[in-house]
């Protein structure tokens, strides 16, 4: 089984991509909506609340982590790779940086505060580009305006406006959602940014990635079971979860589980 976590909704944009480009494994996601936005918390509750999440997987049977939170990604997944060597957690940076350096010179990055503070992306992006220019934007507001289902509200344009209009005067080529919730308003984005801009797909890149992943790592992935079921739970109201999937995915999620993290 392969496990997904994210701190509340953002990860489905990436649990739809990856199901939808290999739909013959077992899937558990796992929301933690309940405590989201994870952006402004420390580093040390971050990781304890990634801690628990990949527990609550390991004991339902999951090979396979995917960390499909970019603020939990930043923060937390070093540290549990270390303390956990015996075990397989990916992140999303690194694929999204490949593709980023491939496209351009000037690129820009939206995210959490902590996704931000922590500079992952940037340098990352200067292990594999050093010349390339990389301008950070914390973004805030988004994740709350899209964990109420309110980003499609021209509230939630406005402050999209406002962020990005700084990035737009440093004439960047590439922008990376640093969070995996944005993508529910990547339409907005590019209209933003217009259209001499490459707004990234993350989910799309991250699930080619977790392809080309498995492809080399055979080891790995004779150890997962391929029965094309697929579970999903929430820290909070399952009503809700499975209102906003129906509301913003094409993927049918069925009935959500309601689960307790600690």
């Amino acid at each position: 089984m392969i496990g997904i976590f994210d701190s509340g909704f953002g990860g489905l944009t990436v649990a739809q991509e990856i199901i939808g480009r290999l739909p013959e494994y077992d899937y558990l996601y796992v929301g933690d909506n309940a405590r989201a936005p994870y952006g402004g918390r420390s580093k040390e509750v971050i990781t304890q609340f990634s801690e628990e999440a990949v527990q609550y997987l390991w004991s339902r049977g999951a090979r396979l982590i995917i960390f499909a939170c970019f603020t939990a990604s930043a923060q937390a997944l070093r540290e549990l790779q270390q303390r956990h060597t015996d075990k397989k957690i990916l992140g999303v940076v690194r694929p999204i940086v490949e593709e980023a350096v491939r496209a351009g010179t000037r690129i820009g990055v939206v995210g959490t505060r902590a996704t931000i503070a922590s500079h992952a992306f940037r340098d990352e992006i200067h292990k594999l580009a050093p010349n390339a220019e990389v301008i950070e934007k914390a973004t805030p507001l988004l994740v709350p305006f899209i964990e109420e289902g309110w980003h499609t509200k021209p509230e939630a344009r406005m402050i999209l406006k406002k962020y990005l209009t700084p990035l737009k005067s440093h004439n960047i080529d590439t922008l990376i959602h640093g969070c995996t919730h944005y993508p529910f308003m990547h339409k907005d984005f590019e209209r933003i940014m217009g259209k001499n801009v490459n707004v990234l797909r993350t989910g799309k890149i991250v699930a080619e990635s977790l392809a080309d992943y498995l492809q080399r790592h055979p080891e790995i992935e004779t150890q997962l079971s391929k029965k094309s079921a697929r579970e999903f739970c929430t820290t909070d109201c399952t009503e809700r979860f499975e209102l906003f999937a129906q509301q913003n995915l094409t993927l049918k999620i069925g009935t959500v589980e309601k689960i307790a993290l600690m």
